[in-house]
């Protein structure tokens, strides 16, 4: 029993991607390994940020990014209302897979909703053409880290 408790707790602790589920861990998400790119993000888990997101924002650095995490997975829509520049949104499920990427979603299209066509817990927007410009592909794999 020792043993099997002691290797469930170094899979646990040296897994690439600990599994985030409460509030505490969220907030320690500050980095994003993406297509071979790592962002620096802001992490929105609460419906105040879910429904703020970037709205009202001037820009987007290069190399950041607004993290939303969810308390389970379903299929997220999102808009762009009173955004002032254009992002990628990337879905992402609980396996930390790429599940759909809206390219160069602008501010024009508003109220257009996007969707993905499949569940996800987690969604990333990034700077618009970020998802070309790195080739980021449907099934690729994202690490959340905390430093």
């Amino acid at each position: 029993m020792i043993v099997v408790t002691f290797i469930v707790t170094i899979f646990f602790f040296a897994s690439p991607n600990k599994t985030w589920t409460t509030r505490n861990d969220v907030n320690t998400i500050k980095y994003v390994k993406i297509a071979g790119e790592t962002l620096k993000v802001e992490t929105a888990s609460t419906p105040d940020r879910w429904e703020k997101g970037l709205s009202g924002r001037k820009e987007l650095k290069k190399d950041e990014g607004l993290l939303f995490v969810f308390n389970y997975s379903d299929e997220y829509p999102f808009w762009m209302k009173d955004m002032n520049f254009a992002i990628d949104i990337i879905w992402i499920d609980e396996d930390f897979r790429v599940v759909y990427i809206k390219e160069n979603a602008t501010p024009e299209s508003y109220p257009e909703t996007f969707f993905p066509n499949k569940k996800a817990r987690y969604v990333l927007e990034v700077n618009s053409l970020f998802s070309e410009k790195n080739n980021l592909k449907v099934g690729d794999f994202v690490k959340f880290l905390a430093s």
